[in-house]
């Protein structure tokens, strides 16, 4: 399910921006390493429950609100 990496990458790079928080910090506070957070950002990579949490937690959202809806992700 690659659109579904995508589309999470890009609801986590939203949330990030949202708390104006850069690539750096954020990867820093999860410890994962920043070319990491950027593969996981661009959909590159299939990421842990584990880790979805850690991210989410630092944005101070709920895990739930970075996972598209399955329409979302059926959609052409």
């Amino acid at each position: 399910m690659d659109k579904l990496a995508k589309v999470l990458g890009e609801r986590i790079r939203t949330q990030r921006k949202i708390c104006h928080m850069s690539q750096d910090v954020l990867a820093l506070a999860c410890s994962i390493d920043r070319s990491y957070m950027g593969r996981i950002e661009r959909g590159e990579v299939n990421i842990t429950v584990e880790k979805l949490y850690r991210i989410a937690g630092e944005l101070a959202c709920d895990p739930s609100c970075l996972l598209p809806q399955m329409s979302e992700l059926q959609r052409s």
